[in-house]
C-alpha cells in the first residue's frame, strides 16, 4: 500500500516542478525570440551608390523602425563583390552580421577559381529581397539617338566605345559580353569596384555606357543625367514604360536580371534565422518599401529560404554556362 504522506510529497514536488517549468517557459520563449538586442551589421560588398545600396539602405531604415535596433551598412567593395562576401562568411554566426549579396555572387564561382568562401556552404539563405531587370544606359553626350542609331554607331566604330561595370565577373560585365555576342559588336570593358563608381564615371562622361540594374540607374535616368535605351527581357518595365524592351528590338533572348538577396553566416541558430525572415517579410510588406521598390522597377522576392537556396543553385549553373559560351575572363 502506498504511503499517503509519501504520495503527497511526490505530488507536491511534481507540482512544484510543473509550476517552475510553467514560469520558465514564457521566459525561454522570449529568449528565443529576443533577437535583435543590439545593432545588426549588414555587409554590402560594393561601394555606396550601387544597386545593392539602393535596396539595402531603405531595408535597414525600415528594420530599425520595426525593431528599435540599428542595422549598420558596412560597405566592403572590391573584386566583383567577393571581398565583402569573404568578410561576411567569416563573421560570428549569431545573427548580428548579415550579408546582402546579389546575382554577382552566383557568377563568381565561374570567374574566381580561388574564392575564400562558398556561397552555398558558408552561408544560409534568408530571403530574395528584390529582382530588377538590367537596363542599357548611355551618356547622352557620348551616344545620341535611339537604339537603332546606337547600334549603327557601335558597328561603325568597333572598340571605340566602352562600358563600365561593377567589376569583372559581375552581371554588369556578363550582360555586356552577352550583348556583344548577340549583336556582333566590339565594346571595350572597363571594370570598377562597384556599380556606384562606374555610374559616377558614366555620368561624368569617363565611360560611354553601362549594362546596369535598373534600381541603381533609375534616379539618374529620371534626372536626365543618363539615358536608357533598352531594358532586358520580353516586356517594358512599368517604372519606365517609354523604354523599349530587348524583344521589341530584335534581341528576344537577351534576358538579364539583377537580383539582391540576404544571407546569414552558416551556423546562425535556426530560431534567429526565423526571426530575421520574419522581420524582412514585415519590412518588404510595408507601403514605404513597396513604393521604393516600384519606383526602381523592382519586384519583391516571394521565395521561402529553402526556395531561395534552390534558386541560388540554379543561378550558379546558369551563369557558368554563360561564362563558358562568352569566354569572359578576369582582366
Amino acid at each position: 500500500m502506498t504511503n499517503p504522506l509519501h504520495f503527497s510529497s511526490r505530488r507536491r514536488e511534481a507540482l512544484r516542478l510543473a509550476s517552475a517549468l510553467a514560469l520558465a517557459w514564457p521566459l525561454s520563449g522570449r529568449a528565443q525570440s529576443a533577437w535583435p538586442t543590439k545593432p545588426v551589421n549588414l555587409v554590402v560588398p560594393f561601394p555606396p551608390g550601387g544597386g545593392t545600396d539602393t535596396f539595402a539602405r531603405p531595408l535597414s531604415a525600415q528594420f530599425a523602425k520595426q525593431t528599435g535596433k540599428t542595422m549598420v551598412i558596412d560597405n566592403r567593395g572590391g573584386a566583383g563583390g567577393t571581398l565583402g562576401a569573404g568578410v561576411a562568411a567569416k563573421a560570428a554566426p549569431d545573427g548580428y552580421t548579415l550579408f546582402m549579396g546579389a546575382v554577382h555572387h552566383t557568377i563568381a564561382p565561374s570567374m574566381y577559381p580561388k574564392l575564400d568562401y562558398d556561397i552555398e556552404k558558408d552561408f544560409v539563405p534568408i530571403a530574395l529581397v528584390a529582382n530588377v531587370p538590367q537596363v542599357l544606359v548611355v551618356n547622352p553626350k557620348s551616344v545620341s539617338g535611339d537604339f537603332k542609331g546606337f547600334l549603327a554607331q557601335l558597328k561603325a566604330s568597333p572598340g571605340q566605345l566602352n562600358y563600365g561595370s561593377a567589376g569583372t565577373g559581375t552581371s554588369h560585365h556578363l550582360a555586356g559580353e552577352l550583348f556583344k555576342q548577340m549583336t556582333g559588336t566590339l565594346i571595350t570593358h572597363i571594370p570598377y569596384t562597384g556599380a556606384g563608381p562606374a555610374l559616377r564615371d558614366l555620368i561624368s562622361g569617363q565611360v560611354d555606357m553601362m549594362f546596369d540594374g535598373l534600381g541603381s540607374s533609375s534616379g539618374h535616368i529620371k534626372g536626365g543625367r543618363i539615358r536608357a535605351l533598352m531594358v532586358s527581357g520580353g516586356k517594358r518595365n512599368p517604372a519606365f514604360p517609354e523604354v523599349p524592351c530587348a524583344a521589341e528590338l530584335g534581341l528576344g533572348d537577351y534576358t538579364v536580371t539583377t537580383w539582391y538577396g540576404l544571407w546569414a553566416p552558416k551556423g546562425t541558430p535556426a530560431d534567429v534565422q526565423s526571426r530575421i525572415v520574419e522581420e524582412i517579410q514585415r519590412a518588404v510588406a510595408t507601403d514605404e518599401l513597396k513604393a521604393i521598390w516600384a519606383s526602381n522597377g523592382a519586384e519583391f522576392g516571394t521565395l521561402s529560404p529553402v526556395q531561395f537556396g534552390g534558386f541560388v543553385s540554379a543561378e550558379i549553373k546558369r551563369w557558368a554556362a554563360v561564362v563558358k559560351v562568352s569566354g569572359a575572363k578576369l582582366d
